[in-house]
């Protein structure tokens, strides 16, 4: 067991913080060699803490990887013998009831590969203090309860560095000595230190506007390296979108008079909420039609709107501490889904939201890391930025608004920031608000935020032909998780519909007397709180066929006997979008898990052939959905469903239907295409977007049986694109095609293009590393030696051994552990640069448990190489001893 073994943190333990600050005024001097930080921070004990009152506790200040070059106390310096400095904390022994304490730092942003803190990508410099960055910029209580107000100078060389940035307004600014200047930021609204932000580069300005409902004009700003400068209409115009948005459906409305974005090439995370100044990954900001796919838009406008909500819910209303991080994340990822949803496709949004959630979220509760959306301890908070936290807790304040309805959320939610704005509160207290605003009682509804795990739903049924009554029986249960036993039922908003024979939409009386009223509704939101329930529907004249859990009402798993036939059915007539594409992905599972290990002649069922040319022929359906729709799941939910899976079982079960629905359907998948070209000026509504993912999943069906038509309809595709998702589109199904010579030239020609656009070049790794024809590690080995590749650029980290070792699952589960024993030696290296990085690289060897034998113990091998590393990062420590623990 390593030395440095990082300690256990219980939300059990929380204390109030013994001092406050008031004010912190920071001044920059910025240079090549480093930065000098000097701190003005303005102290008073807390009223609150008692213990404090009485003793006069010594005052402790977070620090990492800082130097200290000077300390004084109300303009005295303060004598060595009344403090101490270790690696993580600076004490100060005795203070008074209110003082100021000046702290002069040195730090060497250049040299900080960790990119925690201020530090350097490329030329410019810039910040990530979420969730204890602040600490490796100067000593400070680094914990989100402590709120000031921040005034920021910024001092560096006018010539390298005439962007100077951070929150709030801009107050001051001028020239100094040696060509240096100023500019000082003034943040009027108190906050805590991890939203504290920092950025000074060469950068271009691209500006616009937004006037407020209350007729306030807001200046909005971006900026970028210039090479960048055709790559900023989208997002400014996504953010002005989602400001509109939030004015009308939350009634929040923006607070300073400057809204400004940078994107930065080399980040850990997608972006950074910081008030006022938004940090983003370039690969989540940037976008042109020559140079990002649909998705790319879609994801773009979808995180640009995340971030500005954060100003509201996570900002003016902060989380008390990191195990309420689900407060502001899991609230506001919901309300960016809405956004989404009412930008494009409710449904489409919905069924892209279930997939992350039913693939990846549910992974995670069943693996060794499960914790829940509050968790009740954490080792390092960096690992639980997790889709537990925001993901399902994104579901959870769903089934809060579905349970009390659109209004009352509203009301909830309106209470909510006028009770706790300029606070740092907690899921109780969002909670609170939602029942006080309604006046539910959602005592029992808490356990979402307290019990890990996905609830499992069983259900059964039965129709009394005499009685006209169909019987449904619910009974849920939740599995152990690490830490977890013995859990109680937990309140579950569970929407149904019944189907008639001819599709149609029967009432839902729950009574005799509801029936005879003629106000049965036709779906409802059947409220379960019990271990089991039944449930009586009275008037039907024959069995009905069930839709169980409408829009995915509730994150959880259901288990019920539906035939074929009526997959078939719901597929066909259900009319919520969301389930006629989950009994798509029914009917396909089972088919695919019928042909893991099946003789050769056992042939596809030609019912699933027949649901699929339906759906490819009839272009009046709605395209986007049918494109959601002749996705097949993937290997990883196949994965997910089996215990002790063999992966590249699957992957040939998988491909072997799915060559088989292209040969036969190959005629449709033609017309298809060739339906949905479009000679038209690009463009980004849902019916273009749909009518390109129609025509690229068909050209990547063609080529996937080397079908000469569809080689050619790729070559022309991808030579003749005005935009790169044909582009990529083409180049995909090439890639994966046994088109070899085509691949090359492909690959190629799309390198050559784009060598010098870095999020390009990302994507251009990316579907090597993914596919499993080019994704083998040979290959993998040649581009992490490309010229291209950057071990300290987390976005070519994750376009090369993240998708090989998340979406190459073929080759990452190789029989003979080449795989894992390639990712254990990436993670081992990465550790001594980038902890955070590495943490969550190796999350696909963590659940070794869940594979046959002949993997698992290979993949338990690797994480014993890794465990066994010298200087483990406390990051990585905790994620691989939770792994293999008993």
């Amino acid at each position: 067991m390593p030395s440095n073994q990082p300690q256990t943190i219980y939300l059990s333990d929380y204390k109030v913080p013994a001092y406050l600050v008031d004010t912190a005024d920071l001044r920059f001097e910025l240079f090549e060699d480093g930065a000098r930080v000097h701190s003005t921070l303005a102290f008073r004990r807390n009223p609150d803490c008692q213990e404090n009152q009485e003793t006069g506790a010594p005052l402790q200040l977070h620090g990492d990887s800082l130097k200290l070059e000077s300390l004084v106390l109300n303009g005295e310096a303060v004598a060595p013998s009344n403090y101490n400095v270790s690696d993580e904390l600076l004490t100060v022994n005795q203070v008074p009831q209110h003082f100021t304490l000046q702290v002069v730092t040195w730090i060497e942003p250049q040299n900080n590969t960790r990119l925690e803190g201020l530090y350097k990508s490329a030329a410019m410099f810039c910040t990530q203090c979420e969730a204890e960055g602040f600490r490796c910029i100067t000593y400070f209580p680094d914990r989100p309860d402590v709120m000031a107000r921040f005034s920021t100078r910024i001092e560096a060389d006018k010539t390298a560095y005439p962007v100077l940035l951070s929150n709030g307004n801009p107050v001051e600014q001028g020239d100094l000595s040696d060509g240096r200047h100023f500019v000082t930021w003034e943040d009027p609204f108190p906050k805590p230190a991890y939203l504290f932000a920092l950025v000074a580069g060469d950068l271009l300005e691209k500006q616009d506007s937004f006037t407020t409902m209350s007729g306030r004009k807001v200046d909005l700003r971006m900026y970028v390296e210039p090479r960048n400068s055709e790559k900023c209409e989208y997002a400014l115009d996504s953010l002005k979108r989602a400001m509109a948005w939030d004015e009308q459906t939350y009634g929040r409305e923006y607070d300073l008079d400057i809204f400004m974005i940078v994107a930065v090439d080399d980040f850990n995370m997608g972006a950074m909420e910081n008030k006022g100044l938004n940090i983003f990954n370039s690969s989540c900001v940037l976008a042109s039609q020559e140079t990002a796919t649909d998705m790319a838009f879609e994801r773009i406008e979808s995180i640009v709107a995340h971030e500005y909500f954060h100003n509201w819910s996570g900002n003016r209303v902060t989380c008390r501490d990191w195990f309420q991080l689900s407060l502001k994340e899991g609230f506001t990822v919901f309300r960016d889904t809405q956004f989404s949803g009412d930008m494009g496709s409710a449904t489409v949004k919905r069924i892209e939201s279930a997939t992350v959630l039913r693939t990846a979220q549910f992974a995670e509760d069943a693996g060794p890391m499960a914790h829940s959306v509050r968790p009740a301890s954490y080792m390092e908070i960096t690992n639980f930025y997790t889709l537990t936290i925001y993901v399902k807790g994104a579901e959870v304040v769903r089934m809060i608004h579905t349970l009390l309805g659109p209004d009352l959320f509203r009301k909830g939610s309106d209470l909510y920031f006028e009770r706790h704005d300029g606070q740092a509160v907690t899921t109780d207290d969002f909670v609170k608000a939602m029942e006080d605003a309604s006046g539910r009682d959602l005592g029992q509804f808490r356990l979402w935020y307290e019990q890990a795990g996905t609830p499992q739903l069983a259900i059964s049924d039965e129709y009394d032909e005499s009685a006209g009554v169909y019987h449904l029986h619910v009974k849920q249960t939740l599995p152990d998780t690490p830490g977890q036993t013995d859990k109680q039922p937990q309140h579950i908003p569970f929407a149904l519909g019944l189907l008639g024979s001819r599709g149609e939409a029967l009432a839902l009386a729950l009574s005799a007397d509801e029936l005879a009223s003629g106000d049965a509704p036709q779906e409802r939101v059947l409220e379960l709180t019990e271990a089991s329930h039944s449930f009586e529907f009275h008037g039907l004249s024959e069995r009905p066929v069930s839709s169980l859990l409408r829009h995915f009402s509730a994150p959880v798993r259901v288990s019920y006997s539906w035939t074929r036939e009526q997959l078939l059915f719901l597929m066909n007539h259900d009319s919520d979008g969301f389930n006629r594409w989950d009994a798509g992905q029914r009917l396909a599972i089972d088919v695919i898990q019928q042909m893991i290990g099946a003789p050769k002649d056992v042939t596809v069922d030609a019912r699933l052939v027949g649901a699929f040319r339906h759906l490819i022929s009839d272009a009046d359906l709605d395209q986007a959905l049918v494109a959601k729709m002749l996705v097949l799941p993937t290997v990883a939910y196949l994965a997910e469903l089996t215990d002790g899976a063999d992966v590249p079982a699957i992957h040939r079960a998988r491909r072997r239907v799915l060559k088989h629905l292209a040969i036969a359907l190959r005629d449709e998948l033609v017309a298809c295409y060739r339906r949905n070209i479009d000679s038209g000026p690009y463009q980004l509504g849902p019916e273009a977007v749909a009518r390109r993912s129609l025509r690229n999943t068909a050209l990547a069906w063609l080529l996937l049986i080397n079908d000469e038509e569809g080689r050619s309809l790729g070559l022309g595709q991808y030579r003749d694109a005005d935009n790169m998702t044909d582009r990529m589109g083409a180049l995909k199904a090439f890639v994966n095609s046994g088109y070899d010579d085509d691949r090359a030239a492909t690959l190629n020609d799309f390198y050559q293009t784009f060598q010098h656009d870095p999020q390009v070049v990302e994507q251009w790794f990316s579907v090597q590393a993914a596919s499993r024809r080019t994704g083998q590690l040979s290959h993998i080995h040649a581009l992490l030696e490309h010229p291209a590749f950057d071990w300290k650029n987390p976005n070519k980290i994750r376009a090369v051994i993240g998708a090989f070792a998340g979406q190459n699952l073929v080759n990452f589960h190789n029989p003979d552990g080449s795989g894992y024993q390639f990712l254990a030696d990436q993670v081992c290296k990465l550790d001594d640069s980038n902890p955070q990085i590495a943490a969550r690289l190796v999350s696909p060897l963590t659940r070794w448990r869940k594979f046959a034998p002949e993997y698992s113990q290979q993949m338990q091998a690797a994480l014993m190489q890794i465990r066994d590393k010298e200087n483990l990062s406390g990051d990585l420590y905790e994620v691989v001893y939770k792994s293999l623990a008993d």
